[in-house]
């Protein structure tokens, strides 16, 4: 009987391409996969680091794992890897701890501990990342219907509130020539969208001279693939050509996600953001003006040290002002060893949260307002296989979540559709 491995992974996309790619290496020699929650001989959790919240939940799930089957070999890799192993260590139960260097050798790892029959936790090196780290390509598998594309990881930016970049080192990237095989190879697959991921994907391609838009004029061209979804990226990255691209592209979609950060420029200067609001502002129109159905996402962090209730209301004012069509809302967590963690003016975190609410209420009314914008309209839809309630579900173009009834045959076609009528959970029902 094969053994079985169970993946479990926090954060952001591109953790999911990277646990995919692990999860190759292991079918690759004999492995079964299991869902997380049931016994298997090896737990993979690969973490995120990026808020206190994000690492609780964690540990929450290596406790899991270890209690579940307390003889499996439970291995922690990732971004809280690499900043915290002794936290790590101290969960009784743990057998490795590897970092975002080391995680592509974890199978190797795990091999060798089992034919030396070595106990106790193994503590891989965790060493600093840097620019000089290579570039391991991933791409996520599994999901018939779309796969999550690495083209790049790392960051140069060292916003004061981040520590990704202490986990995830200096910013690099793949070349054009092996992002169009890593495509090739998904529409082999047989998925029909990729969504491009890293953590700073509009900064693809400086050490290679290439750049982001000679990329995704490249990938347009790839066969079999027909849709791409551009991952967040920097609103002083998401240059005219870019957008303009998009405009004519048959396959790259009309749904953007741009890191705001913060409404209220005082603030984006004590983050050491790369831009003012008045250039997200101008890229948003720009977006809106050639694109009148786009959606547009945004990421914003309440309670940032020296948010002052006039800051906070300031950056509202702004926010609402503008066509977005839904946040992402992070409320402010102390990273150590960042700046920002040292800065005055702590906000107490029960106003924090309050702020969060607040801006989430703003969020949920901007997306009713886009979808019923949209109501009446023809969309084109990839049907997943997501099917609960007698429905089967999917997303149009432009990111609005629809429902049929279930046909099964519907799964992973891209299908032109009326966005009808909209029910209690904000999907619409289609026809």
């Amino acid at each position: 009987m094969n053994k079985k491995v169970a993946f479990q992974t926090f954060g952001c996309k591109l953790n999911f391409a990277e646990t995919s790619q692990i999860s190759r290496q292991f079918v690759a020699n004999g492995f079964e996969v299991a869902d997380f929650k049931e016994t298997a001989d090896v737990y993979v959790i690969n973490t995120c680091t990026v808020t206190s919240i994000a690492e609780k939940k964690c540990k929450t799930a290596i406790r899991a794992a270890i209690k579940r089957n307390p003889d499996a070999k439970v291995a922690v890799v990732g971004c809280f890897s690499q900043l915290k192993a002794d936290e790590i260590q101290e969960i009784e139960g743990v057998d490795i701890i590897v970092g975002n260097n080391e995680k592509y050798k974890l199978l190797e790892l795990i091999t060798n501990r089992e034919q030396n029959n070595d106990s106790g936790c193994a503590y891989c090196d965790v060493k600093q990342m840097d620019k000089s780290d290579a570039f391991v390509p991933s791409y996520s598998s599994g999901d018939r219907t779309r796969s999550f594309l690495k083209i790049q990881d790392g960051c140069d930016y060292f916003c004061t509130y981040c520590a990704i970049p202490f986990a995830r080192g200096r910013s690099r990237s793949d070349t054009i020539e092996n992002i169009v095989k890593s495509a090739q190879q998904i529409a082999r697959e047989g998925i029909k969208e990729i969504i491009l991921t890293g953590v700073n994907i509009g900064d693809f391609g400086k050490l290679n001279n290439e750049n982001f838009l000679q990329l995704i004029k490249a990938l347009d061209e790839v066969d079999g693939i027909e849709r791409y979804r551009i991952s967040s990226i920097e609103p002083e990255l998401l240059t005219d050509e870019i957008i303009e691209f998009v405009v004519q592209s048959k396959k790259f979609l009309p749904h953007f996600h741009i890191p705001l950060q913060s409404g209220s420029n005082k603030i984006l200067k004590l983050m050491k953001r790369h831009y003012q609001r008045e250039l997200f502002a101008e890229r948003i129109y720009k977006i809106k003006t050639v694109m009148p159905d786009s959606c547009i996402a945004a990421d914003v962090i309440t309670g940032f040290p020296g948010e002052t209730d006039e800051d906070f209301n300031d950056a509202v004012h702004f926010i609402t002002s503008l066509p977005i069509s839904y946040l992402h809302v992070f409320t402010y967590s102390e990273r150590p060893d960042t700046l920002a963690a040292k800065l005055e003016g702590v906000v107490p975190v029960n106003i924090r949260r309050e702020r969060s609410k607040q801006l989430q209420i703003l969020s949920d009314r901007k997306k009713h307002e886009f979808y019923l914008q949209n109501k009446g309209r023809m969309k084109k839809v990839l049907f997943e296989s997501d099917i609960h309630h007698g429905f089967i579900f999917g997303f149009t173009d432009n990111y609005i979540r629809v429902k049929i009834i279930t046909d099964k045959t519907l799964i992973n076609k891209v299908l032109d559709v009326r966005l009808k009528d909209l029910d209690s959970d904000e999907v619409f029902i289609v026809e």
